[in-house]
């Protein structure tokens, strides 16, 4: 995708998020005087895949957190994973406009490949994750990397989905923390709880 397509989705996402997805209906970016007609005939005559490249670009932005931030790197595996947790409640609102989750009825299929995709990365991420902390002694050795992996996935979807979670009543902050913090307690050895206490104490996140 060049600069130029990917400049016209950020603007078509942005107008979604401010005026909901009925604005972005390809007729009404036709008529909208913000949006290049011309550009926009370039690249999209189908509604569906603007949407299928709209949800595309979404699933980028919450990878490259993981790539910008060496996931896989050499940091221990708290720490690798508390970056993580706080860029993403950070940039929450890019990653998963409320927006997004109405194309679940419109285009289910589309957004089911998106949510596939998105939760297989996060699953081997973790699976990462979890084996390293093990090597190094911070998250305990008899836990199964597979159940813990997909039941820290199954949250955080959970924390994404409005009707659950309406963010006029919780703290995405708050959220993302509490998780983190019910992930650690639940694998981690005394030296990773010790780790973990440390880094919350160095670094004051904050609900």
């Amino acid at each position: 995708m060049n600069k130029e397509q990917k400049l016209l989705l950020n603007s078509i996402r942005e107008l979604a998020n401010k005026e909901g997805i009925e604005a972005i209906a390809i007729a009404k970016l036709r008529a909208n005087p913000d949006i290049s007609s011309v550009i926009l005939a370039k690249y999209y005559s189908d509604e569906k895949d603007l949407v299928r490249d709209i949800l595309t670009e979404e699933r980028k932005m919450f990878e490259v957190i993981f790539e910008d931030h060496n996931f896989d790197g050499y940091n221990d595996a708290i720490d690798i994973l508390f970056t993580v947790v706080k860029e993403m409640a950070t940039k929450f609102y890019n990653l998963s406009p409320s927006v997004t989750l109405q194309y679940k009825d419109i285009y289910p299929e589309v957004y089911q490949q998106h949510l596939d995709e998105r939760t297989d990365f996060i699953f081997r991420k973790i699976q990462v994750n979890l084996q390293k902390g093990i090597y190094e002694g911070m998250y305990r050795d008899d836990v199964s990397i597979e159940l813990v992996a997909r039941r820290y996935v199954s949250r955080l979807m959970d924390l994404q989905d409005p009707d659950t979670f309406p963010v006029e009543n919780f703290s995405i902050n708050t959220m993302f923390i509490q998780m983190f913090e019910s992930f650690v307690d639940s694998i981690a050895t005394e030296k990773g709880m010790a780790h973990f206490a440390e880094k919350k104490k160095k670094t004051k996140l904050k609900g």
